[in-house]
């Protein structure tokens, strides 16, 4: 294990104080007394008991997510305060380097899938309101059981539904501030419940609107006017869930129309790397429309709980995306054709559609008693394109992604051990037209054609409980994805390409391997987790001289460890806390020895939590919790070609508050947001853009927000 830099007095502290857990695979449980019941998860297919399931699953619940998105309505923070392996937040629109264990995780919206592994333009983190979100399912590590995409692990958000027969009415008001003219936030949401014997109903609509913020030397943040940036936006989302229930059998169609724009009233003003002064923002309006996502999606689910013995889902959905870059003037955009040279300005969009059907049936005792067995069937038609808005030119042609996946698992518990393996064949074919490439790259024809991959992609692993409140698992399970095939298609400049020949769209697959033992008891739980994640043809993207990201199909290898815990000396009182090392590496080409560090874009740093929690009343609660990202300095004076590989990073401690009240007025709450007013520079921005002058963005300031809600 490598050497650990000094920390800290705060965060040695939280180190001593946290107990050891896997990936908070336990975190989740009921905090009372005695264990409460066990945790369902749905993620893995099919409803079971975390404690039955070989791996690290982490589940955030309601009342965890409520406190995080009272102090940061941002999906991504709330991944990086309770997820060990995730990635801090880069407090954009764009999501670039916010990875899981060094990989890039398949994202769910009660199992449909919202990211877009053709062409990552990664915006998937903003296709819903965060109050619709009851919990968060996160598989970590390489899994195929959904599918394409998640060769860093599963993150599975789970929308709420209707609990009890009545119908109610809530408002939630949400207003966040640091007490400047231009920097205030505000959310209003409403929502319509209805549940009885002829059909239950959800019904929720919130606007909302974000200003510009501060970082703690009182200086506007940069704004992102390219890639992206959750300042200056405006936002509404609509959802929708109606269904019916008559005995064993439920169906059920979910709606959800999403977006977020960009205002457009701010410029990126450039800081001055060689005086330590970051990027900040001046009024003004930029060239081209505002960055923006559009998110449609829709599903119908069928389920009956006891078909043949059995239970049996199937659900039908479609997903709809659009990101919209903001307007630059690159070299790769220029065309003498139309503009003289460097004059021309352009912005890309991505527009991907998808359809797919899941079905699922799983039995228990299948032949003999404590064997159950999963069987089933994925169907995915995924068309992805990326076009140069303002011109109207193909910068990635239209990519056709058909996959059938049938996959088959068995389940047999024996005394104190559960032990299950299965297999999924994934066959694929992508699909592309004859196309010309953009003028940077020389206007090359490229022949179309077809790459079509079948893999089969396994997994098996064991649970025992070896002791009372105690148990151990042992894992390896693998994962199926693709390179970024708009990234590699755009990029072609040899003459006389084909799609079919382009070694660079081989699958990659991923396999982890990974051990741990966790103890949950009356007053806490603690584990620890070790895994080993592999992929002997990889994928690295590299910047060049030139500013051109490549994909490299290069081996890659993530080796880490997990700890968490929670501990509960009264009732009213519980601290939790963890830590994670990550180490990435890959090699320079294939065949090279394996000794370069994975860098920011694809790995975050080692990250140390601590938080507490204390209910001093029964209306009453408050959370305090420190997150510290501990230096990381890589590949000190390594070159690829002519990418720059060497990367720095000085960690920082950032702690925050938040207080909640019931009242028969409703619900109040108000949160602190880096309480002590850290000045910083967010880890990617010091890592990947340390000398590029408009991209060095500092983090958020102190601020304050207050919720209020209540139902009627």
């Amino acid at each position: 294990m490598p050497s650990i830099k000094p920390i800290t007095r705060s965060v040695a502290a939280a180190c001593m104080a946290m107990a050891v857990g896997n990936s908070i695979a336990q975190s989740a449980v009921s905090k009372g007394d005695a264990p409460g019941p066990e945790v369902v998860v749905t993620a893995t297919r099919g409803e079971k008991a975390i404690d039955r399931i070989p791996g690290a699953i982490s589940v955030i619940g309601q009342q965890e997510l409520a406190s995080q998105y009272l102090i940061a309505d941002d999906p991504s923070q709330a991944l990086a305060a309770f997820i060990p392996g995730y990635a801090p937040s880069r407090q954009k629109m764009t999501s670039t380097g916010e990875s899981l264990r060094g990989r890039q995780p398949l994202i769910l919206l009660d199992g449909i899938p919202q990211s877009n592994p053709l062409r990552a333009g990664m915006r998937e983190g903003y296709f819903a309101d965060s109050f619709i979100i009851e919990r968060i399912e996160v598989i970590n590590g390489a899994s195929a059981v959904q599918g394409m995409g998640a060769t860093g692990g599963i993150i599975n958000y789970i929308t709420k539904a209707p609990r009890s027969n009545g119908t109610t009415f809530g408002v939630n008001v949400r207003a966040s501030t640091q007490l400047r003219s231009d920097n205030l936030d505000w959310k209003n949401g409403y929502s319509l419940i209805h549940r009885s014997d002829a059909f239950d109903f959800l019904g929720y609509a919130a606007v909302q609107k974000r200003g510009m913020s501060y970082d703690g030397n009182g200086r506007r943040l940069g704004i992102d006017n390219v890639q992206g940036d959750t300042l200056d936006t405006q936002g509404n989302d609509l959802f929708l869930k109606i269904g019916k229930t008559v005995g064993a059998q439920r169906l059920q169609l979910s709606l959800n129309r999403f977006n977020l724009e960009g205002n457009g009233d701010y410029m990126n003003d450039p800081g001055v790397v060689a005086a330590g002064i970051p990027t900040s923002s001046l009024p003004g309006t930029p060239i081209g429309m505002a960055p923006r996502n559009k998110v449609r999606s829709a599903s119908l689910d069928y389920r009956h709980a006891d078909l043949a013995g059995g239970s049996f889902s199937a659900q039908l959905f479609g997903h709809h995306f659009e990101s919209l870059y903001g307007a630059t003037k690159v070299a790769t955009f220029q065309d003498v054709r139309i503009a003289a040279r460097d004059t021309l300005w352009d912005q890309s969009q991505i527009i991907a559609d998808k359809l797919g059907a899941r079905a699922t049936y799983v039995r228990p005792d299948t032949f003999i008693t404590g064997l159950e067995a999963t069987v089933g069937l994925d169907v995915l038609r995924d068309q992805t394109e990326q076009s140069l808005a303002l011109t109207k030119r193909t910068w990635v042609p239209l990519l056709k992604f058909k996959s059938t996946a049938p996959f088959a698992q068995l389940e047999y518990e024996f005394g104190t051990v559960t032990v299950r393996g299965g297999v999924r064949r994934e066959s694929a074919r992508l699909t592309v037209d004859t196309y010309t490439t953009l003028a940077f790259y020389g206007n090359r024809l490229v022949q179309g054609g077809s790459a079509e991959f079948s893999e089969s992609v396994k997994n098996i692993g064991a649970v025992w409980r070896f002791a009372p409140q105690w148990s151990a698992f042992a894992a390896s399970s693998e994962g199926f994805g693709l390179p970024d095939a708009g990234l590699v298609l755009r990029g072609v400049t040899a003459v006389g390409q084909s799609v079919s020949s382009l070694i660079s769209l081989q699958p990659i697959v991923t396999r982890n391997n990974e051990v741990g033992v966790n103890w949950r008891g009356a007053n806490g739980q603690f584990g620890i987790s070790r895994y080993d994640s592999r992929s002997k043809l990889g994928s690295v993207i590299r910047i060049n001289s030139a500013g051109i990201g490549l994909v490299e199909r290069v081996p890659t290898t993530v080796k880490g460890w997990e700890v968490s815990g929670e501990w509960r000396p009264a009732k009213p009182l519980s601290v939790s806390g963890s830590y994670a090392h990550t180490d990435g590496k890959t090699a320079a080409t294939q065949g090279a020895a394996m000794d370069l560090s994975l860098g920011a874009r694809s790995q975050g740093p080692d990250k140390a939590t601590l938080a507490g929690n204390w209910k001093w009343t029964p209306a009453t609660q408050l959370r305090l919790q420190a997150v510290h990202l501990f230096d990381r300095d890589i590949n000190v004076g390594r070159v690829v070609g002519t990418s720059k590989l060497e990367e720095h990073f000085k960690g920082y401690t950032l702690v925050d508050a938040a207080a909640s009240f019931d009242t028969r007025h409703g619900k109040f709450g108000v949160s602190m947001e880096n309480l002590f007013d850290k000045q910083y520079v967010g880890y990617y921005s010091q890592a990947v853009s340390a000398t590029d002058a408009g991209n060095s963005y500092a983090g958020r300031g102190r601020t304050l927000a207050m919720n209020w809600s209540r139902m009627f």
